[in-house]
């Protein structure tokens, strides 16, 4: 039975070679686009899963109540560390961590820059990372310790064993390797060695300085719970502890538990309520390869019912021995899902071909692993699925055709097939349509961004990472590099311009009481608006021929706006219970979020580290400003390799997100019209087929090419507008809800429908046409001949 039916199959197959190639073709591509959102989604939604206490590991965030709304952070102060050890009985453990950042690390002349994390020794045994030598209890019981990846420890000593060997770290901590973790892939901490907080207590008095601090909020602290179940409890017990340790503060801030699970796809908070994150991304994404998926198995359905006259006397002679109708329905039921297998290993074949690019794209490194189990079960079920949801209404449609009817002709072509199948072409249609208008207005909204004013001048702007060395020699560097001619200034602050990473409270004359904003700040030494070619609007900048300015502010006009400040230059304004002169307003920069307006922001002179940022002379070749620059860097900067990144480049990474989006999109979005368009040439070609026979009577009447391609395309133009006027609405709601995730965002434009309905229109005239065209050529007496 099965060997007859395959054979079936495989002969229907080869009888009708351009419909087995577009059901085939549509649905192997329905499946690649399928597949290669299933491998994308399925490497966010791993996301630290691999950990074996993700359920019981929760970072610390505060909800701080100012400004009429709740703001969400995931800084704390140093000293909530040690608290939450004792906080309750229900946890288990506690870790701190920096944020994370590049450093040098040395090996006889082998020098490399490689991501990082101070952490306390309760992190190792908390997240539980795989240690293929080492001991993660004891491996930080010396401050003089590093933990190094597999893969560093290849790089830096070339195969030998690292354990025990004394690496030098950012030029002032001799540690020695005491554990080598395998790479975590799909961890929130991405980096290639850890380091031991007690060192960093060794290294900065700024960190021994804030263990007792309650007002500065700029470390990491999670913590393990002896369950999941007690995270309510605990949560409720330390809520208030911020206020407890610290009641200065006149605004609200208490603490809160965010699980590990939801850290990669839920970290967007607004007004204090988890508000999304990447979740969203794959949420559209898996709603796109579905749709796709959809349209394809749309094709097949069609298709089958449209040629039910071709298979009429088959099931009609099949019923007439003694077929059942379940005989027959699986035997379509199993045509269908041959089909889909061969289409299903063709598709594996484009995966293969095309995940190099896919993976540059989404910059990821996917891969098909044959190993698994979830691979052969998602496999399965799409060969299942597919089969299933595109074989269904052809086997049930055909196996009910009534034997003596089929074998006597009265059986009118696809008649009773009509109207399911024009309700399964507009929905096809119309996902098309909301493809498009969704890619257009993306296109629009990252335009919008784009094109906004930045408020300084990205053209040859370069950053180079601060450290103690540079500290020690920066002035004589300075003065060096700009005699050279290579650069036009250069300055250094806590952060690049393009990333704002430091944020306080000031007050000013007549400030409200229950008002409480908080301003981005930059710290900085001289020359910072000529080096970013920020306008200064009024007052001045900072410099040197002015002491007092060590005691003074600049603005931006967010934060100028704000205070509502009639007369500034000379206001006395509140920086930590200090006084400060405003001397300047600077124009507004954006830095931060590009889609929200410009925050209020202050700057002043403070030496916190950070970037030096040079701005490259204009008048020179790049390379060769680059080049000289990278010399005077080595001779007062030998320990490490001059290592810099251009501003523009750290301002497009904000796009990184939304223009994946916007490639995937336009990608899927043609994958879409191109299967569409697949399925809308096979039913033209067997409409065609269909009114042979009428096209010849009508021209033997009379009736010209252009009129008889005119009544061929009304039908398929009236379905698209059915299509248009359902889809288009809805497009235009599920795109505009979407964009409400932006302060900042596009109103979408009236023309984006009617275009989007015109696309697909002419995509399907065009097709259609040129089947017409074939059928109205042919000569009437050839279509006649047989009557």
């Amino acid at each position: 039975m099965l060997r007859n039916y395959i054979l079936v199959t495989l002969r229907n197959l080869l009888k009708t070679r351009i419909y087995s190639f577009i059901n085939i073709s549509g649905l192997a591509i329905g499946i690649t686009c399928s597949t290669l959102i299933l491998l994308w989604v399925n490497d966010e939604l791993a996301y630290n899963k691999f950990i074996p206490k993700q359920k019981e590991l929760y970072q610390i965030l505060i909800h701080a109540d100012y400004n009429n709304r709740i703001n969400t952070w995931r800084s704390v102060p140093l000293p909530t560390h040690e608290a939450m050890k004792t906080a309750h009985h229900q946890i288990a453990n506690a870790a701190v961590t920096d944020w994370g950042e590049e450093r040098l690390i040395v090996f006889g002349e082998k020098r490399l820059i490689k991501d990082s994390y101070w952490v306390s020794k309760e992190f190792l045994t908390m997240f539980e990372l795989t240690y293929l030598q080492g001991d993660p209890s004891v491996a930080f019981n010396d401050p003089k310790s590093i933990i190094i990846t597999e893969s560093l420890g290849e790089e830096l000593f070339d195969g030998a064993d690292p354990m025990g060997k004394v690496v030098r770290v950012n030029d002032q901590s001799d540690l020695t390797v005491t554990g080598i973790i395998k790479d975590p892939s799909n961890f929130t901490f991405e980096f290639d060695f850890l380091l031991p907080w007690k060192e960093r207590e060794n290294v900065s008095e700024w960190v021994v300085d804030n263990k007792d601090n309650w007002g500065n909020n700029s470390f990491q602290v999670f913590i393990e719970l002896k369950g999941s179940q007690y995270k309510d409890e605990v949560e409720a017990s330390i809520k208030n502890m911020l206020t407890e340790k610290d009641p200065s503060e006149t605004y609200t801030r208490e603490f809160l538990l965010y699980p590990m699970e939801r850290w990669r796809l839920y970290f967007d908070f607004e007004d204090g309520k988890e508000a999304g994150g990447r979740i969203e991304y794959v949420q559209l994404f898996s709603i796109i390869g579905i749709a796709i998926l959809l349209i394809a198995c749309i094709n097949f359905m069609n298709l089958a019912t449209a040629r039910s006259e071709k298979r009429a006397k088959e099931v009609g002679i099949r019923k007439s021995i003694g077929s059942r109708r379940m005989d027959l329905i699986v035997q379509f039921l199993g045509e269908s899902f041959i089909i889909s297998i061969i289409s299903y290993i063709i598709a594996i074949g484009l995966v293969f071909l095309i995940l190099p690019f896919f993976n540059n794209m989404v910059e990821k490194e996917l891969f098909i692993d044959f190993s698994n189990v979830r691979f052969w079960l998602f496999s399965i079920i799409i060969i299942i699925g597919t089969g299933f949801v595109a074989g269904s209404y052809p086997a049930f449609y055909l196996s009910a055709f009534s034997p003596v009817r089929t074998l006597k002709g009265s059986i009118s072509v696809g008649k009773g097939a009509n109207t399911p199948r024009k309700i399964l072409v507009i929905l096809q249609f119309g996902v098309a349509i909301m493809l498009i208008v969704g890619t257009f207005a993306i296109y629009q909204q990252i335009n919008m961004v784009q094109n906004r004013d930045l408020g300084y001048q990205q053209e040859n702007l370069i950053t180079v990472d601060f450290n103690e060395d540079l500290r020690k020699n920066y002035d004589v560097l300075k003065n060096e590099i700009l005699q050279s001619g290579a650069v036009e200034a250069m300055t250094r602050s806590n952060s690049s311009i393009a990333q704002i990473n430091s944020n306080n409270f000031i007050g000013w004359p007549g400030k409200p009481e229950e008002t409480q904003v908080i301003f981005s700040t930059i710290t900085t030494e001289y020359d910072y608006a000529k080096t970013m070619g920020v306008n200064i609007l009024m007052g001045r900048d900072f410099s040197k021929e002015f002491v007092s300015d060590t005691n003074a502010i600049i603005v931006n006009k967010a934060a100028l706006d704000l205070m509502e400040l009639d007369n500034p230059i000379g206001t006395e304004l509140d920086l930590w219970g200090n006084s400060r002169t405003l001397i300047g307003v600077y124009d507004n920069v954006l830095s931060e979020s590009l889609y929200r307006e410009v925050k209020p922001l202050f700057t002043i002179l403070e030496d916190w580290g950070g970037v030096i940022t040079l701005r490259l002379s204009r008048n020179q070749d790049i390379r060769s400003s680059l080049a000289v620059a990278k010399e005077i860097f080595n001779k007062h900067n030998p320990a490490y390799p001059f290592d810099y990144s251009f501003v523009d480049e750290q301002f497009e990474r904000k796009f990184t997100t939304i223009k994946l989006t916007r490639k995937l999109a336009v990608g899927f979005s043609l994958l879409a019209l191109i299967i569409t368009s697949l399925g809308v040439f096979g039913l033209a070609s067997f409409t065609a087929e269909q009114r042979t026979k009428e096209i010849g009577i009508r021209k033997v009447l009379g009736a010209s090419v252009s009129s008889l391609i005119n009544l061929m395309t009304r039908d398929f133009t009236w379905l698209v507008l059915v299509a248009f006027f359902i889809a288009g609405p809805l497009s235009y709601y599920l795109m505009d809800s979407y964009l409400d995730r932006y302060p900042l965002r596009i109103d979408i434009v009236w023309w984006i429908l009617p275009m989007a309905g015109l696309v697909v229109l002419i995509f399907s005239l065009l097709i259609v046409s040129y089947q017409a065209r074939k059928a109205a050529s042919v000569n009437p007496v050839n279509s006649l001949k047989n009557e």
